[in-house]
């Protein structure tokens, strides 16, 4: 038994690497510099090695999407958890969603905008996705009930707002200059 054990140990962390290198490259360089073959070449294995984890390089972004989906529900979490007032918490929950977003644009890229296999919205998904979802839903919908509004609605615009707010600004089709009256603006609408 402790010869499979092993094995497991030392297959999980080749997974674990291979979508390490596989962020730390698309952060560098882009999600289009990412290859099976720089892949290899950057854990030192070979390419039939990456194959027997990944099917591929969209196997390998989903996984560290997921990945990704799991720190950003942590992150939001920790922002909204001493916050009281649940429109100050979603403020909070908002600023860091942002802040993930521009600290890790090819993370956020492979969660949210690159194409995915990914069962998002399913209750397929794997949990981490869940996780993220739920905290950015939570907080957006105590929000929503304090202003009298419908937890749905208001938790799928103020969501497309925070992205679309990413996707403007990281494109520069927003004015940097008003970085910070635009989530003034937001966190008094939300």
């Amino acid at each position: 038994m402790a010869i499979k054990e092993r094995r497991a140990r030392e297959r999980a962390e080749r997974e674990r690497l291979i979508v390490r290198a596989a962020r730390e490259l698309a952060e560098a360089e882009g999600w289009d510099a990412v290859t099976t073959r720089r892949l290899a070449e950057r854990i030192e294995y070979s390419q039939p090695v990456l194959y027997s984890h990944f099917s591929g390089k969209d196997a390998i972004v989903a996984a560290v999407a997921v990945e990704g989906c799991a720190e950003l529900a942590a992150l939001l979490r920790a922002a909204a958890a001493d916050v009281d007032d649940p429109r100050e918490a979603f403020a909070a929950v908002a600023r860091g969603y942002l802040a993930f977003a521009e600290a890790n644009p090819a993370l956020y890229d492979a969660i949210f905008t690159l194409p995915s296999t990914l069962p998002f919205g399913t209750p397929e998904a794997p949990a981490p996705l869940h996780e993220a979802f739920a905290a950015i839903a939570e907080p957006a919908t105590r929000s929503a009930r304090a202003c009298g509004h419908d937890p749905g609605g208001y938790t799928e615009l103020a969501w497309s707002a925070l992205h679309g707010m990413v996707t403007l600004a990281r494109n520069g089709r927003l004015r940097p200059d008003l970085d910070q009256p635009r989530i003034d603006a937001f966190t008094a609408v939300f």
